[in-house]
């Protein structure tokens, strides 16, 4: 019966919850950073040298060059290009594309938050930070590279994109095909670089990025199309996922000292909580496999253009009233249950006074496990619901209400 959670479901729930017991009565977290967090400053001193070297040749155009680069995996980019792809008809790459950065970006800030390596030290290193997101990424810890491990996974889901569109153009030359794929592995190779460049990654950072990059690239081109059918036409998905996703926000460490990682990690949960029960639900409405694709009779350009004029401020819109929502919803239902809240900084009058590291600790993930298991005393954040809540929505808006509009409208 479909109201009956499946075995590996339960097995998968469990094992969560499990871990998340076994990991904070055994101080899991703190024995593995006494083991790893000086092999890896080691080696990230050692490497100031190399860094120093890379960047006597600064300049004003690679300065720009590579903080543009780094755009190419901010949460801005993907704000903006994952919804085109959707709304392109490329429907399973989207998915995947956006279930694969989910998974880099849990398991990169997992790794990130454990081990709470330093970055290179500045000064001597020159560190550029041109961006808004670049301020915020300086603020999280070193290793694994982020921006390396997740474009090392888009380059592997550009990939299928280059082969959907030689397929679909009938061209299937060698060298076309090699020429993509070269691009492809310059890109990375640009990125990595200019990691290094603009003095926010060690060497070792980087060699870390790639090799779980390349990793996780592998386990999920074993896995993808398991759970993208569970995802179409899976029993129980919405409840299943729905847990999943509430019991990641506390399978999360905490760090030495607080970083945004968090915060950057309950935002992608959201996302793929919406993207996913929004295309379970409307699969064969929109995102079958017969949907139009962009330059076909049936997706003109004007068309798709008139998507992105259409759906953008709708989103947008979406994830504005969905966060309105939830600063109602979650500090109500925080209260109805007895859990002391505060709020960091979406409701003002919820900012209580706290003292230092311990609310700083208490955001990031430690008082969820007590919420759940020990004592409950500790104050809730009432911000990572909210933000949960809110990236949940505009994802479900992408793939569900978008659509819906842009079928209204004949687009």
């Amino acid at each position: 019966m479909e109201s009956v959670l499946a075995a590996w479901q339960v097995a998968t729930l469990g094992g969560i919850v499990s871990w998340i017991m076994i990991s904070s009565c055994l101080n899991v977290t703190q024995k593995l950073r006494s083991l790893l967090q000086p092999w890896v400053t080691h080696y990230v001193i050692i490497g100031t040298p190399f860094i120093l070297q890379i960047q006597k040749y600064q300049h004003k155009f690679l300065d720009s060059l590579f903080s543009g680069l780094s755009c190419v995996v901010s949460v801005p980019f993907y704000t903006g290009f994952l919804p085109l792809v959707f709304w392109s008809g490329h429907v399973k790459l989207a998915r995947h594309m956006t279930l694969l950065m989910a998974f880099c970006d849990y398991l990169g800030n997992t790794i990130k938050d454990t081990v709470s390596a330093p970055r290179p030290s500045c000064p001597p290193v020159r560190r550029v930070t041109a961006t808004k997101d670049e301020k915020e990424n300086a603020l999280e810890y070193g290793l694994p590279s982020s921006h390396t491990l997740n474009t090392v996974c888009l380059a592997g889901n550009l990939r299928y994109l280059l082969h959907y569109v030689l397929s679909y153009s009938q061209n299937n030359y060698a060298v076309t095909q090699f020429a993509g794929v070269a691009l492809l592995c310059l890109l990375v190779g640009l990125i990595a670089v200019g990691r290094i460049y603009l003095g926010m990654h060690s060497l070792v950072d980087i060699i870390a990025g790639l090799a779980l990059g390349l990793a996780v690239l592998a386990f999920w081109l074993t896995v993808h199309e398991y759970v993208d059918n569970f995802i179409i036409s899976g029993h129980n998905v919405l409840s299943f996922w729905s847990a999943l996703s509430f019991l990641l926000l506390f399978a999360y460490p905490t760090p030495e000292l607080p970083t945004p990682s968090f915060e950057f990690h309950t935002a992608f949960n959201g996302v793929t909580l919406g993207i996913v029960a929004g295309v379970h639900l409307t699969y064969y409405q929109f995102h079958h496999e017969a949907a139009p694709l962009i330059f076909s009779p049936q997706l003109s350009i004007p068309a798709f253009v008139g998507r992105i004029l259409v759906g953008m401020p709708t989103i947008l819109l979406v994830k504005f009233c969905s966060k309105a929502l939830a600063k109602w919803i979650v500090p109500v239902i925080s209260n109805t249950l007895g859990i002391p809240i505060k709020s960091t900084s979406y409701i003002p009058m919820l900012n209580a006074p706290v003292k230092g590291k311990e609310s700083d600790k208490i955001k990031q993930s430690s008082y969820a496990q007590k919420l759940f298991f020990f004592s409950g005393q500790d104050i809730f954040d009432v911000d990572t619901g909210i933000r949960f809540l809110q990236y949940a929505g505009l994802a479900w808006s992408v793939v569900d209400l978008a659509p819906s509009v842009f079928a209204h409208l004949r687009l």
